[in-house]
């Protein structure tokens, strides 16, 4: 199978929406975690991703213009023991209380469906990193309307339980831009990973639609001792 150039593939699509990309360095040692947002409305524009409890949460970066915090304003990440949860909503808590109670992933999103913000019907898209005795393994889900009807909710779960080195996979809310937008289809996609964590984050940053990026977070976790490290960008700063 041939890789997808993750640079090329975020330059031609000028609306992916959110986005999150989860693999193994090229060099075997990390396992790679990206999630970045977009927006094209000044609500969704105004805002920040901020450090809290080993993850991240968004904030308003102008107080004063938010709007409706009720799909925009969230933990996009939380750490609970060796697993780190990725979500583009407020499932992330979902998870965590769900993970917290011995449950899985997949029961935890069951519980859960695509956002109510019709004719768009936003994907709810969400990533479960485990790195355990220095081996890594991650899922992905996705939880879409039935080709835009509201009236079914059609959930997929993607286990990828032995990763390649220098390979991601990336699944994002919308396929590309339009009115309404429409959702993800298919099988995340496979990309080529390579670079530290610095040379990956200003990668995916660069390639984001200049116009509608908004903020991107990006960790490398040491799978020989499960340390990590991390940058924010914001486009607000």
């Amino acid at each position: 199978m041939k890789l997808l150039d993750l640079a090329q593939t975020l330059r031609d699509n000028t609306y992916p929406g959110r986005g999150i990309l989860l693999g193994k360095s090229a060099c075997g040692n990390y396992g790679v975690i990206a999630y970045f947002i977009m927006g094209r409305s000044v609500n969704s524009r105004n805002r920040v991703f901020v450090e809290q409890d080993g993850g991240i949460r968004t904030q308003a970066f102008d107080p004063a213009k938010l709007a409706d915090p009720s799909l925009i304003i969230y933990a996009p990440v939380r750490v609970l023991g060796d697993r780190t949860i990725v979500t583009n909503g407020d499932q992330t808590d979902t998870v965590y209380d769900y993970l917290s109670q011995g449950k899985t992933f997949e029961e935890a999103l069951e519980t859960r469906t695509f956002e109510p913000d019709g004719p768009n019907y936003t994907p709810r898209i969400s990533g479960l990193v485990t790195v355990r005795d220095g081996n890594l393994s991650y899922k992905l889900s996705i939880l879409k309307s039935a080709g835009g009807n509201p009236d079914s909710c059609q959930r997929f779960t993607f286990d990828y339980a032995q990763p390649l080195a220098g390979q991601g996979h990336f699944i994002h809310t919308y396929r590309c831009d339009g009115n309404p937008i429409p959702s993800f289809e298919g099988e995340p996609e496979t990309v080529a990973l390579s670079g530290d964590l610095d040379a990956f984050g200003d990668l995916v940053w660069e390639n984001l639609n200049e116009d509608n990026k908004v903020s991107l977070f990006v960790r490398y976790i040491d799978l020989r001792d499960g340390s990590c490290r991390t940058r924010i960008y914001n486009k607000n700063n």
